[in-house]
């Protein structure tokens, strides 16, 4: 009788043994499958955390270039990445600066009288009075700061210097021809150097053009005239008898106080 009790028991315990086991292993396999799908997700956070800061770390420490131009005055600085793609914008004050939120941001560091956009660079001019080594870090930190945040270049397209070397069905064969050279052989020679011209027009022989960025006020801005750009067009185009400087108002009266000037010292 008390074997069979005991038979009767052991029977019992190997029954529920195998009914428990199963449940404690699957609860042990699904326990194992969500700590491993709360470690792959949490290595995906983790992995959009770092790249999410890498990414930030990469434009805050964006590489910029600068080159000297023939101005003492102004520098050209290379952020690596698209300014305009397209065309041409310059602020002489900080009035016309608060078209572009990068442009405003410049004229706050002491010293700066110009700023210009080109396609792939940015030309900033400086007082004479100015030092490049003291403003040099500000100006870095001005544009990285800009392309971190995302803001476009300028608030308005329509601010952007409008298209002067396009050819409009009205055009002369020789205007054609001007704007053709001017955009095709002389401009990016000038942008190399910091600089723009713009085509103002062509009357009686006279292309008409006015220099921007480190072109403007540069003391070999004549000889880029005469010796570089008359040459080539009266070159390839006979009806071309000269090439003329359009200046703006507040450039030509800052020349007549600077001629002003000059006669005093001359005097004494």
């Amino acid at each position: 009788m008390t074997s069979r009790l005991v038979l009767s028991q052991l029977k019992r315990i190997t029954t529920l043994r195998s009914a428990v086991i199963p449940q404690l292993t699957n609860h042990a396999v699904k326990r194992s499958l969500m700590t491993n799908t709360n470690i792959l997700w949490g290595n995906r956070v983790n992995a959009h955390k770092v790249s999410s800061l890498l990414g930030k770390q990469q434009v805050r420490t964006m590489f910029i270039q600068t080159e000297q131009t023939p101005n003492d005055d102004s520098l050209k600085f290379i952020p690596g990445v698209p300014v305009l793609g397209k065309g041409s914008a310059e602020f002489l004050d900080v009035r016309s600066s608060m078209k572009s939120p990068l442009a405003k941001q410049l004229f706050h560091i002491d010293g700066i009288s110009g700023v210009f956009f080109g396609p792939d660079f940015i030309t900033i001019s400086k007082e004479e009075s100015g030092e490049w080594q003291l403003m040099k870090p500000d100006i870095y930190s001005a544009i990285m700061d800009h392309f971190a945040s995302g803001q476009p270049i300028v608030y308005n397209e329509d601010d952007l210097a409008a298209n002067d070397t396009a050819i409009h069905p009205d055009d002369s064969e020789e205007v054609q021809m001007i704007k053709e050279l001017l955009d095709t052989r002389i401009r990016p020679s000038i942008q190399e150097d910091g600089g723009d011209i713009e085509y103002c027009g062509f009357e009686n022989g006279i292309v008409q053009l006015k220099l921007k960025g480190s072109c403007r006020g540069c003391e070999s801005s004549s000889i880029t005239l005469k010796n570089g750009i008359e040459n080539m067009l009266m070159h390839y185009i006979p009806e071309v008898q000269g090439v003329e400087q359009v200046i703006d108002e507040s450039e030509a009266v800052a020349l007549q106080e600077f001629d002003k000037l000059e006669k005093k010292l001359g005097e004494k």
